[in-house]
């Protein structure tokens, strides 16, 4: 039997993040859940693995909490547990930028459905950003996207300020692996004032399941951080 992948993450108030971790541990032991949850007063940031049945216990046990109960999950099937253990973690951010007033809560960059990313990506107006890291860029990344460089998410800001900022009425593409450092991404670009912010809804993963090979314009691999290491549109 197949195990099943599942990334989700949201932004939502969560004052009593750390009174959930106990309910939260115990029933991801009792399903026999290995990978990491990460909760904070700013929402829930997750991927974890394990039979079908039980993720589905998991994503429902979340979301009985109705500030989660709209929580999107991405699912995919997998031949092992690519995680030793289980880890449920409280932090000060699910996705670490540094800035406490960036709120992808409150805004966030305009959704793009993968089936319409191609055409954004290919307008000659529009610059497309790779928002991961350095080694992530180099394993694989998308048509005409730029490398911003960084070692860490929490140095995406400085980049802005020094390479975006002389033109915030540039039209931007952001993307990412699972879609979650776009939402602080481009909720700071917009505190910053720049006019016109897309996204690729769900990242890099949604793109390789729903788009044809034959139609991607992904090249190379994606760096996925558990024992799986790489993905590409063929797997």
């Amino acid at each position: 039997m197949k195990f099943v992948v599942a990334t989700f993450y949201k932004f939502v108030s969560l004052p009593d993040f750390a009174e959930k971790k106990p309910s939260l541990l115990l029933k991801c032991q009792e399903e026999n859940i290995k990978g990491t949850i990460l909760l904070a007063s700013e929402g829930i940031n997750g991927t974890i693995c394990g039979f079908s049945h039980s993720i589905s216990a998991i994503l429902a046990f979340l979301r009985s909490d109705t500030r989660l109960e709209d929580l999107r999950a991405l699912e995919s099937p997998c031949d092992f547990i690519p995680f030793d253990r289980l880890k449920v973690r409280l932090k000060k951010e699910i996705v670490t930028i540094g800035i406490k007033e960036v709120d992808a809560s409150n805004q966030v960059g305009t959704y793009i459905e993968p089936q319409n990313w191609n055409n954004l990506i290919l307008d000659p107006e529009v610059l497309v950003i790779d928002t991961r890291n350095d080694y992530e860029f180099e394993l694989g990344t998308f048509k005409n996207a730029i490398n911003p460089e960084t070692e860490s998410f929490g140095e995406f800001p400085d980049y802005v300020r020094s390479q975006l900022a002389g033109n915030k009425q540039q039209k931007l593409a952001l993307f990412c692996t699972g879609g979650i450092r776009c939402e602080k991404a481009t909720s700071f670009l917009l505190d910053q004032g720049f006019t016109e912010v897309y996204h690729l809804k769900g990242g890099i993963l949604k793109y390789l399941t729903d788009v044809p090979t034959e139609e991607s314009l992904w090249e190379g691999e994606c760096f996925v951080f558990d024992q799986r290491v790489i993905l590409s549109d063929k797997t």
